[in-house]
């Protein structure tokens, strides 16, 4: 059986979690620019569309 270097192991382990951890942020968070203006500008739309049917009392 073949010794393993502890120190070496844990450091592998955390960095495959990183990696995980990142690949996961990327999909949740990652947009490019032109998906983060398109959105903005839905956003936008939505909300004056909003206010223009918006019921005022007066």
């Amino acid at each position: 059986m073949k010794p393993i270097n502890l120190n070496q192991a844990r450091k592998t382990k955390t960095r495959a979690e990183a990696k995980a951890k990142a690949d996961e942020n990327a999909i949740r968070f990652g947009r490019t620019k032109a998906q983060k203006v398109l959105e903005a500008t839905q956003d936008r739309q939505a909300s004056d569309r909003l206010a223009q049917l918006k019921f005022e009392d007066d």
